[in-house]
């Protein structure tokens, strides 16, 4: 219990040093209720396009050549502090324009070239870039800009060589709102990101960091927004500001300025934490000699898997869905055999008693018309359709055998570096699903050439059904294909 207290006093210690958090409502909005019954919104003023409703504003409506912004009415009064914007880009088109910015400037801006706002501001912009005006096929891309009021934003390179630090994050037409944290402190500029594939709120990333920026006094908070030839929705649900205040009597004596802990106090700590444990063993030993009768079989090799063992069973995995893939791939061979035996008894039952287009001599004689002969490149696209789903099982049988190569040396590894905890039904699971799996393939292999050779006469089939006939299991393959290849890049993009 005395060491879970020490503990507890050594972490508050710590979280001490980090700034306190104040929300501050006149700096905010957020829906429900976002926009009062006489259109305004609470310490905002907004104009130009903006549209503000009562759960979002929105900046610039999906319509070319459209400016918009947002301002807070009264000047930040504290020097530290961190927003957090939720927003959503959404348009129509592939590609978008022109962006939008959040502000943080001596004074409030009004409507102008750089993303809805006036340019030589005094202060720092964030902008969110969804055109690329330089072709470097670098966005969309997100930036941050200091200008003291002397600089013009370079639009022809997309400010590139003006920012403090950026990253390439793509934040349009996402399933969630994109989130945007900006966090001003001890001079240190910190942006993070959440780029709106999930509804977890905390599951920001660092996009950049700048150091010795020092801000004006008593700015505003600002969002604009602009498009140009091409058009996206820019809406803010939600700005939110919190001031930060690291409080000195929360600190260590005698090193409140600075917010760490003095070595004389790290040691302390640590001469506390080996006293408990000593102890903790001490009354451990105790225990077992009154009561010797009670074994301990506590092992923590028990709970651990070795990497061998994890090897294997990742190899498991993995021929476990071969086989599964190879499972299906049969079945839909099967089926399309199917398909092809009754198309084909289709065509035979078909009586041949139909004339030439000239002559009048019977269809199924040496020298009848063309609607009733089969032609040879026709049997040889068959036949080649044929050796091709061979030549496919014989691929999955060179990667199987190459799997079970690799499975063969990890064991190998494993008899003489220490893999012997690996469990054996391991051993004999793998043989026999390797071994289910050869079978399968041998059939599988010498299934279509079997059906190759089992051709129907040229005389029985016309060309027109033929080549109907191909264009069905020609649709039929490409689908498949284009199922397992799509299947393929969903699973990649978990891992």
């Amino acid at each position: 219990m005395k060491l879970i207290l020490v503990l507890s006093l050594f972490l508050s210690v710590v979280c001490a040093q980090g700034p306190k958090r104040r929300f501050e409502y006149k700096y905010s909005f957020k829906g429900p209720h976002l926009m009062q019954k006489d259109g305004l919104v609470p310490f905002w003023t907004y104009g130009g396009n903006a549209l503000p409703s009562d759960d979002k504003v929105r900046i610039t409506p999906s319509l070319r050549s459209r400016k918009g912004y947002i301002w807070g009415k009264h000047p930040v009064e504290f020097d530290n502090w961190i927003i957090e914007v939720t927003f959503k880009v959404t348009g129509r088109g592939r590609v978008g324009a022109d962006g939008l910015a959040i502000w943080y400037a001596e004074t409030p801006g009004v409507e102008g070239p750089v993303y809805g706002s006036q340019d030589k501001w005094v202060g720092l912009g964030v902008f969110f870039d969804s055109f690329d005006n330089d072709n470097q096929r670098n966005n969309p891309y997100i930036l941050a800009m200091y200008n003291d009021g002397t600089k013009v934003y370079d639009h022809a390179n997309d400010g590139l060589l003006q920012q403090l630090g950026g990253c390439m994050r793509d934040f349009r037409n996402k399933p969630y709102a994109v989130r945007a944290k900006i966090e001003y402190y001890q001079n240190t500029i910190t942006v993070y990101f959440h780029n709106g594939m999930s509804n977890n709120e905390y599951s920001y990333e660092l996009c950049m960091r700048a150091e010795n920026v020092v801000l004006p006094k008593k700015g505003y908070f600002g969002v604009s927004a602009a498009t140009g030839g091409l058009a996206d929705d820019h809406d803010v649900l939600k700005f939110l500001t919190h001031s930060l205040d690291a409080e000195k009597s929360q600190l260590p004596e005698g090193d409140a300025g600075t917010g760490h802990i003095t070595d004389e106090e790290v040691d302390k700590f640590n001469k506390e934490f080996n006293e408990y444990y000593e102890k903790l063993q001490k009354q451990k030993e105790e225990y077992r000699e009154k009561h010797p009768d009670i074994k301990d079989d506590y092992d923590e090799d028990d709970f651990f898997e070795d990497e061998y063992t994890r090897d294997l069973k990742v190899i498991f995995e993995g021929q476990t869905s071969i086989f599964k893939s190879i499972r299906n791939l049969e079945r839909k061979l099967d089926e399309i055999v199917g398909r092809q035996e009754r198309t084909i008894s289709a065509i035979s039952s078909i009586p041949g008693g139909g004339t030439g287009a000239s002559g009048g001599a019977p269809s199924g004689g040496s020298s009848g018309g063309t609607g009733s002969v089969m032609a040879r490149h026709e049997v040889d696209t068959l036949l080649n359709t044929q050796n091709e789903i061979t030549r496919k099982v014989r691929e999955l049988t060179g990667v199987i055998g190459e799997v079970q190569q690799k499975t063969a040396v990890i064991y190998t590894r494993g008899d003489s570096g220490g893999g012997g905890n690996a469990p054996g039904y391991l051993d004999h699971e793998i043989k026999d699903t390797l071994k289910q799996l050869n079978d399968d393939v041998r059939k599988m292999s010498s299934r279509p050439q079997a059906i190759s050779g089992g051709c129907p006469e040229p005389t029985c089939l016309t060309p027109i059904t033929f080549i109907v006939f191909a264009i069905i299991q020609t649709a039929i393959f490409l689908f498949y294909f284009m199922y397992r290849s799509s299947q393929e890049a969903a699973a990649k993009k978990f891992y």
